[in-house]
């Protein structure tokens, strides 16, 4: 007799459920997979495949897709089911615009006023994305390009400023995953050097600077990107047909 393989092979069912965390676990297993692109844009999401799969009832599986579609991450259409939301560029474009602003400001102010480790704990940081360019770890980089970011927001010590920050970062992530190639890898990893060199050098504006010009190389690849499979996108069409759809401030 044949087993067929479970389209939902990426997910792990929980060590030990029980009643209380099961729906909070489903959902931050499908939100990882969705995020992650194991579950892609658009892709329809078999409720009965995941139950098995998981080992739980439809209950937890049907609270964490409606806990996902506020999330903007899941699609529920009546008696049509659910589907991974197609991403919205013109959401990526507000997000991205939040994090230039925000990002080339907190380098600014770390720079020159640190904690003593900021340096050693960056570069330590530099050569793990090193290591993962090198043997093309995408998800390795990508994990390590957050923290970078994570750590300069960390020694100023603004919980709230972080916080705005994470509440973007679910859909973006999607949308920056879609253009993690080789190429990409060696260009964010040089452009986070330049970054650290600022900092290092304790020239705010030279660090601030290369903060936005890092926000901007990602913005323009990822709106090209766009352009081209604007199958993936909410919105891909509009971009496509509309050169002004995608204005961002630059520079």
């Amino acid at each position: 007799m044949t087993i067929e393989a479970s389209p939902y092979h990426f997910l792990a069912a929980p060590a030990t459920p029980t009643r209380g965390n099961v729906t909070v676990f489903v959902t931050d297993a499908l939100r990882q997979a969705i995020v992650t692109l194991d579950l892609k844009p658009g892709e329809v999401i078999d409720k009965g495949a995941i139950c098995d799969r998981l080992g739980v009832s439809r209950f937890p599986v049907s609270e964490a897709l409606a806990r996902l579609q506020a999330e903007g991450l899941v699609d529920i259409l009546p008696q049509r089911g659910s589907t991974v939301s197609l991403v919205r560029i013109a959401d990526v474009l507000e997000y991205m615009l939040i994090r230039k602003a925000l990002e080339a400001e907190a380098v600014r102010v770390v720079t020159g006023n640190h904690s003593p480790d900021l340096i050693e704990t960056l570069e330590r940081n530099m050569s793990y994305q090193r290591a993962a360019v090198e043997i093309d770890d995408r998800s390795g980089f990508h994990e390590r390009d957050l923290e970078f970011h994570d750590i300069i927001f960390g020694d100023m010590r603004f919980t709230k400023v972080k916080g705005v920050i994470e509440n973007t970062r679910a859909n973006l992530d999607r949308a920056r995953r879609l253009i993690l190639t080789p190429r990409r890898l060696e260009v964010t990893s040089a452009e986070h050097r330049a970054i650290l060199d600022g900092i290092t050098t304790g020239d705010a504006s030279r660090a601030a600077a290369a903060m936005r010009a890092h926000i901007d190389s990602v913005m323009t690849e990822l709106i090209a990107f766009a352009s081209e499979h604007a199958e993936l996108f909410a919105d891909g069409e509009l971009l496509r047909n509309d050169p002004d759809y995608t204005s961002f401030p630059f520079g």
